[in-house]
C-alpha cells in the first residue's frame, strides 16, 4: 500500500468514525419532554407515564432536604388519566395545590400516611398544570402534570437529572454517549498512530519493505 494511500484510508476512518458519534449525539438529543420548567433545581424526578389509565405520585418523598418533595415531581399523562397523590406521613402537613395552569387542585393540608387525593385529567385540562405544596412551596416542593401531546416540550440528552438515559438503562439499551464518545477517540488515535508509522517507514507493517 502505498503511503498516500495509506493516509487517505486512515483520514476516511478517522471521519467516519466522527461522523458516527455526531449521529449517535444528534438521535440521543431529539428524545423530548414537557417544559418542565418550574421544575429546575427541584427534587423527585420527571417520568413519561403515557399509556397509564392510573399513576401514583408520592407526598412527602424524600427530596429538598427532608421529606419535601412530590415523586415524580413531573409527569407526562394522556388525557383520561387519574392521578392519585399518596402522602408518605413523612416531612409534616402536606397539600396539592395549583399554582397555574388548566387543572384546579386543592387537596386538604394533612399529614396522615396513606392518605390520598385523587383527581382525573381530561382533554379539558391538555397542557401543563404546575401545583405546590403551600407550606414547603418555598423549599422546593413542586410539582407538574403534563397532558396530552399539544405541550410545550423541550430536547432532552439523557444528561443527570433527565429521564433518557434512565429510561434507555431500564430498557437495557447498552450504548450511552459517553461510550460513544470514548470509542471515536481511540478509532481516531488509532488512525493517526498508523499514519505516522507510514509517514516515518514508508510501508505498513503487512506490506513488507520497498515496492510501488
Amino acid at each position: 500500500m502505498k503511503r498516500r494511500d495509506f493516509i487517505r484510508t486512515a483520514g476516511g476512518s478517522a471521519a467516519a468514525t466522527t461522523a458516527v458519534a455526531a449521529g449517535s449525539g444528534t438521535a440521543a438529543a431529539q428524545t423530548v419532554q414537557p417544559d418542565f420548567a418550574e421544575l429546575e433545581g427541584v427534587d423527585g424526578g420527571i417520568e413519561d407515564l403515557r399509556g397509564e389509565s392510573e399513576v401514583t405520585v408520592e407526598v412527602g418523598a424524600s427530596g429538598n432536604g427532608g421529606n419535601l418533595a412530590f415523586s415524580p415531581a413531573g409527569i407526562w399523562i394522556d388525557p383520561g388519566t387519574t392521578v392519585i397523590w399518596e402522602w408518605t406521613g413523612e416531612g409534616g402537613d402536606h397539600n396539592v395545590v395549583t399554582s397555574d395552569g388548566p387543572a384546579s387542585l386543592e387537596s386538604e393540608l394533612q399529614a396522615e400516611a396513606g392518605a390520598t387525593y385523587e383527581f382525573e385529567f381530561t382533554e379539558e385540562h391538555a397542557g401543563i398544570t404546575n401545583y405546590q405544596c403551600e407550606p414547603h412551596a418555598s423549599l422546593g416542593m413542586l410539582g407538574a402534570v403534563g397532558v396530552g401531546e399539544d405541550v410545550p416540550t423541550v430536547e432532552v440528552g439523557g444528561g443527570a437529572g433527565g429521564w433518557p438515559e434512565d429510561l434507555a438503562h431500564e430498557a437495557g439499551v447498552p450504548i450511552q454517549k459517553h461510550y460513544v464518545g470514548i470509542v471515536s477517540f481511540l478509532g481516531i488515535a488509532v488512525s493517526l498512530v498508523f499514519a505516522f508509522y507510514v509517514l516515518k517507514y514508508g510501508e505498513s507493517p503487512n506490506t513488507g519493505q520497498g515496492g510501488a
